[in-house]
Order: structure tokens, then C-alpha cells, then sequence
């Protein structure tokens, strides 16, 4: 890859990225990436939005919203690449979400490693049964796995 200067275009950024140009339209629409126009109206990113663009990802890998994320953004600077104390700080934010995931993702293994070892084939006796949808009155989604 050749090096890239202080402003790249949208395809610079989403190869460097790995982002879709669409996702990166629609990061900019939602305010989490910032571009400049040429007078051709082709939008120039600085070079530190590929940090944004990372983080955005990052954050969405911990499952955070949009609007989540957009807080987040608002306290980094916006033409300068965030340093090791700002990435911190928001990572410091993100130790609950990532503890409650794992947590999640462990009760999901042990129910799944529970349901498939025994080899019932009978939803009677499984612990994942919802009869009759008693369940429903919960709300959407799987609340055996998941509880909301």
C-alpha cells in the first residue's frame, strides 16, 4: 500500500478501513466521522479519521449503539488522532459491557453444551423449552439465553 497523506478520499480510507464506502457515508451522516469538501464536492478525510473508523468498529464489536458511540466520539478531538490517555479513558467506559458479554457468552455456551450433550431430542425435558410461549410476556428474543 502506498503511504497516505493528511486528507484521503473515501476510497483511501474505506481500503486502509476495511469499511464499505456506504458504512462510511452513513458514519458521516450520523456525525461520527468528519470530512471536508473539494471544490468538485468529493469528500477528503483527514488521516486520523482511520482511528475513528477503528474505534467505531471496535465499539460496535462490544455492542454499543450509535447514539452510544456518538457520545463517546463527542469527547475525543476531532482532527487529531486520539493519544493512549484518551483511548483509556473510553476503554475504562466499556468494562461493564464487556463483562456482562462474556457473561452472556458463557451462559449461551453452557446452555447449548447442556441442550446438544444429551441428546433427548425431546423438548419436554430441555431447559431451553419455552411451552406454550410462557416466555412471550418478556418481550422479543431468546430470555433463556438472554435475559434482557
Amino acid at each position: 500500500m502506498t503511504k497516505l497523506g493528511d486528507r484521503i478520499t473515501i476510497g483511501e480510507l474505506s481500503e486502509r478501513s476495511g469499511v464499505a464506502t456506504s458504512a462510511l457515508r452513513y458514519y458521516e451522516s450520523e456525525g461520527l466521522i468528519f470530512a471536508t469538501r473539494t471544490t468538485g464536492n468529493q469528500r477528503r478525510f483527514h488521516r486520523s479519521q482511520l482511528r475513528r473508523v477503528a474505534f467505531i468498529r471496535s465499539a460496535q464489536r462490544v455492542g454499543l449503539s450509535i447514539d452510544e458511540i456518538r457520545d463517546a466520539l463527542a469527547t475525543l478531538p476531532e482532527n487529531r488522532t486520539p493519544n493512549k490517555a484518551d483511548w483509556a479513558r473510553l476503554s475504562r467506559g466499556w468494562q461493564d459491557r464487556l463483562d456482562q458479554r462474556i457473561a452472556e457468552i458463557q451462559r449461551l455456551k453452557t446452555k447449548l453444551t447442556g441442550c446438544i450433550g444429551c441428546g433427548c431430542l425431546s423438548l419436554r425435558t430441555c431447559s431451553l423449552s419455552n411451552p406454550d410461549d410462557v416466555v412471550a410476556s418478556r418481550g422479543p428474543g431468546a430470555y433463556y439465553l438472554h435475559p434482557h
